[in-house]
């Protein structure tokens, strides 16, 4: 493994700066150059290749793997393409993997005009075009794959390209990245591209191992200097004092693993210093918001009613321009195009709009004409009802005007065009969702940050060093822009230096996201047999870096057990053992916390045993949470290990309540009677039902005989032994003579020292211990509940055999594969019809949002009923399994799309089917398309029913229509 880290220069030196000797060793290494398949390529470029290009595609030229590291739009690509350009001139295949098909889709394109169609060919999970061309561009998955059912698509593979290949570190995908790399074939060579990671040299080393021969590529220079800015109101200040670009602040590579602890040190450590100007904008705004607060009091007025009238809020510092006010900023200083990063989908929509209503134009009427031809042959194929559903004219008009959103919910369709007009200069201002930069090419002149914080599902979290570097590396177009411009929105409280911080750090480390899946488990199985098979899991990235970690945390226990002997020398007494004194008084406490969290857990037992109880209809009153007050129950929830029955408020809220939610058991209040036609996502029917619930509680109804099931509570259980056993301890702790020591107090402070290190070391070895063979260990536990669901046989000696069910898993892939497998065991898909079986497949695959899960729906027919209860239970018992094996837990089939696919599958118009629901149409397509990648997975399964069989083709062939069918490629 060879190593080259730096600031590699943006082209090629000055022959003027040469000596006569070098000018001539150039020359000849120019010549010897232009004779090899690396020369050939450079003549059929139209620029020079940088430094790092260049060696990179040296070592593939010599037979050597690449890992490529530098920042978006530095070129790492090419890097790939010379691959491709190396496999064709050598009769091999290459394959160019992505992590997004939207990846795929635009590398497909670009590679077809460059290498011709009939070269080229592209598989995603719903596409396949030339899938046996000598280039095939495919996500990471399909190669996946490929790999485990030994494809004969892979003869003569000879380069494989993995784009973006930072992505292994996604939770939830990113194992499929290690998979491929361990499992390709070794004489494969892997050109790995990604973004710039401060553990590069790690990952290389790993590379090296698990494929041999890799040089690692490092390159922190970004070809076109990025400018940092911030927007204060309309004015535009940069954010350094001074003109420091990108590559001045940010730290040398080799200082990635000790930089300061504290963001705003990073910059000024160094000597770059934010703007005063900046800072003295907080100051003031600190200031001024102080003076409020502080005077509001003093200025509130007694009101007519005797009530006091709080003072007139002031403004309490910069007023953040609006969206068109940025734009037209932008616009006044040449700063277009540019991308807004908002992390929210309505926000996108949003900006497009107030832009639009401003009044504000960015095109020329020769522009408008060319985007108005475009954006009509896009549509063209597209059903006329379907074009107001998609919101196709509102999003015509506003690129007319220059404008457009992109994220994940718009159709895909929509997307490309919006990422080809802009790449042509076309569209000046695109408002976008942070996924737009994982991949697609789309550079600006400037990048806009809204707000430095976003909502992650759970919480609002500030934006990470390395995901700001990643948003604002759009940033500067090579061969376009001089110079590229990050600008960051003032908001109220803003922190210059934090923004600083941010911008001057580079630590955005790789960390692996393997583990072994129940698929991945038995297809090495099946190929390697148990030992090999746990040999090939520790070679992955995840037991590369957990082994590499035991180092340090060895080190770490062999100095802490130093310190533990000097304070066990500390804590001596003249008047016994210390130590003994000291256990008892660690043990006395723990018995009291014991205690406590004892009465906590079953104070917490008998509330959700409460809430198990209640049934429709019942009038509760919860005393906290997000639904605080009386609420009636509309579904029980009597199976889950956590009820969490839903209930409507009496403002007509729809809510979940849980045991978080209240302060012990509860009890119904009194009961209504909730109407057959009750239906809560009509807006009357809650309006009415709460009505009826104030009148409950008006006339003072008490609950329905035999309701009053929650008064035989007790409000806490009687712990005897653990109180006798903490007045045992009080007592031996009063009898030891230590007790009476003096310095006891002294004593006990020393041991309290040795008892935290004492534990803190302790945890230490554990995790020593846990990450020892830590991949290997998991990976036994998933045969476990393999052989215990009979995929595995016991064919003696440590080996395993695979069952029939087992070979049918072989061919199952997805987050629930297991429980798929079982579905199809259980008969959940006998007994239904087509467009039933797509609607089956949709609770398999899709993942609803958080806020988006309420209660469960009917199903369309008693048969998907009766299906939909099977996989339900299934899941239930498969996380029970889970749980007690200690392995990530399957997630909770959703239900959410079974009434959009049926209706779809029945033929429905695309506006009846999204009607109700909060899906947009473009993430209506893609999980309409997973779904058909699934029902397409089972249809393939050696074995299966023919009729099963059947049934999945043809309920691919009614989902696949309209703008299903049309979003594939165009």
């Amino acid at each position: 493994m060879s190593s080259t880290t730096g600031p590699f220069s943006a082209g090629p030196v000055d022959p003027d700066e040469l000596s006569p000797a070098e000018r001539y060793r150039a020359s000849a290494e120019r010549r010897a150059e232009a004779a090899t398949y690396l020369g050939s390529f450079i003549r059929t470029l139209d620029f020079e290749l940088d430094d790092f290009q260049r060696q990179a595609c040296l070592s593939l030229q010599e037979g050597r793997g690449v890992l490529v590291a530098a920042p978006t739009g530095a070129g790492k690509t090419i890097v790939g393409e010379f691959a491709i350009y190396l496999a064709l001139q050598r009769g091999l295949k290459a394959f160019y993997t992505t992590p997004i098909k939207a990846l795929s889709n635009q590398k497909f394109s670009e590679l077809s005009d460059k290498y011709g169609a009939d070269n080229v060919g592209l598989l995603t999970g719903d596409t396949s075009i030339n899938g046996e061309a000598r280039v095939v561009v495919m996500t990471t998955e399909v190669l996946r794959n490929m790999l485990y059912a030994d494809s004969a698509t892979l003869d003569d593979l000879g380069y494989v390209v993995m784009d973006e290949v930072h992505y292994l570190a996604d939770r939830f995908r990113g194992a499929v990245w290690e998979e491929v790399i361990i499992h390709l074939p070794s004489e494969v060579q892997v050109a790995s591209l990604s973004a710039t990671v401060s553990n590069a040299e790690e990952f290389g080393a790993w590379l090296d191992t698990v494929r041999g021969d890799t040089d690692i590529i490092v390159s922190e220079h970004r070809p076109v200097p990025l400018w940092q800015h911030v927007m204060v109101g309309r004015q535009i200040m940069d954010l350094f004092a001074g003109e420091t670009t990108f590559d001045e602040i940010a730290p040398p590579v080799e200082e990635e693993g000790q930089q300061a602890s504290k963001p705003a040190e990073t910059a000024k450590g160094r000597g770059f210093d934010v703007n005063p100007d900046l800072l003295t904008v907080a100051r003031s705004e600190s200031q001024q918001s102080f003076r409020i607060r502080a005077g509001a009091g003093r200025r509130g007025q007694r009101g007519r009613g005797g009530y006091d009238r709080p003072a007139r809020s002031e403004p309490t510092g910069v007023r953040p321009a609006s969206r068109p006010q940025v734009i037209a900023s932008l616009d006044r200083m040449y700063l277009l195009p540019a991308i807004t990063f908002i992390f929210s989908r309505a926000g996108c929509e949003a900006a497009v709009a107030q832009c639009v209503g401003s009044g504000l134009w960015l095109t020329t009427e020769k522009e408008q004409q060319i985007i108005a031809q475009r954006v009509d042959e896009a549509g063209q194929d597209i059903p006329p009802d379907d074009l107001d559903v998609l919101g196709f004219w509102t999003w015509r008009d506003g690129l007319l005007r220059g404008f457009a959103a992109h994220h994940a919910g718009m159709l895909p369709t929509f997307k490309e065009v919006v990422e080809k007009l802009f790449a042509d200069g076309l569209v000046k201002a695109v408002f976008a969702t942070e996924t737009l930069a994982l991949g697609v090419n789309m550079p600006a002149r400037s990048v806009v940050l809204e707000k430095l914080d976003k909502f992650n599902g759970e919480a609002h979290v500030d934006i990470t060093a390395g995901e700001y570097t990643q948003l604002t590396g759009r940033a500067g177009r090579r061969g376009i822009d001089v110079e590229g411009h990050a600008v960051v929105l003032w908001q109220p409280g803003t922190d210059p230096t934090a923004v600083a911080g941010l911008a001057s750090r580079r630590t955005y480390p790789l960390n692996s996201s393997f583990r072994p899946t129940y698929n991945m488990s038995i297809n090495l199985l099946a190929q390697f047999g148990r030992a090999r098979a746990r040999e090939i899991l520790e070679s992955s990235f995840a037991q590369f870096q957990a082994d590499r970690s035991v180092v340090g945390l060895a080190r770490q226990v062999r100095s802490r057990e130093e310190s533990l002997a000097g304070y066990a020398k500390s804590m001596t007494c003249h008047l016994g053992d210390f130590t003994e004194y000291a256990r008892l008084r660690r043990e006395l406490s723990d018995a009291e916390s014991a205690t406590s969290r004892t009465k906590s857990r079953v104070q917490k037992s008998l509330s959700g045993d409460s809430l198990a109880r209640l049934l429709p209809g019942d009038v509760v009153n919860v005393p906290g949470g997000r639904a605080p007050g009386p609420a009636v129950v509309l579904s029980s929830d009597h199976g889950s290990r956590e009820p969490r029955p839903a209930v409507l408020t009496l403002d007509n809220q729809l809510r979940r309540i849980g045991t978080d939610d209240l302060e012990g058991p509860i009890a119904p209040v009194t009961r209504v009677r909730i109407p057959k036609s009750f239906n809560a996502k009509v807006p009357k029917s809650r309006r009415d039902l709460a009505s009826s619930v104030r009148n409950a509680l008006r006339e003072n109804r008490p609950p329905a005989p035999g309701q009053n099931r929650n008064h035989d509570f007790g409000r806490g259980a009687a712990l005897p032994n653990q109180e006798r056993r903490i007045a045992d301890l009080r007592r031996a702790l009063k009898a030891h003579p230590c007790h009476g020591c003096s310095e006891r107090e002294d004593h006990a402070r020393w041991s309290e020292r040795w008892w935290k290190l004492r534990r803190e070391t302790d945890g230490l070895v554990r995790q020593i211990q846990g990450r020892t063979n830590t991949i290997a260990k998991t990976f036994d536990r998933v045969c476990d509940v393999l052989s215990a669901y009979g995929y595995l046989e016991d064919a003696g000696e440590g080996r395993l055999n695979i069952s029939p069910d087992g070979q049918r898993l072989r061919r199952i892939y997805g987050e629930k594969d297991l429980l798929i497998s079982q579905s199809l065991r259980l008969g959940a898909f006998n007994d239904l019809d087509a467009a039933e079986v797509a609607a089956l497949a949709s609770v398999l695959v899709y993942q609803a949002k958080r806020e988006d899960r309420g209660l469960r729906p009917r199903m369309p027919s008693v048969s998907l009923e009766t299906s939909v209860d099977i996989v339900v239970k299934e899941w239930s018992v498969l996380e029970d399994v889970e749980e007690e094996n200690k392995l990530p837990l399957t997630g909770e089939p959703e239900l959410g799309l079974v009434w959009p696919l049926y209706k779809w599958a029945r033929g429905r118009h695309l506006q009846d089917v999204l009607s109700g629901t909060d899906l947009a149409a473009g993430d209506f397509v893609r999980w309409v398309k997973q779904v058909v990648d699934l029902l397409d997975q089972l249809a393939k399964i050696p074995g299966l029913d023919p009729r099963l069989a059947r049934l999945c083709a043809e309920a691919i062939n009614l989902i696949r229509r309209g703008v299903v069918a049309y979003s594939s490629v165009l």
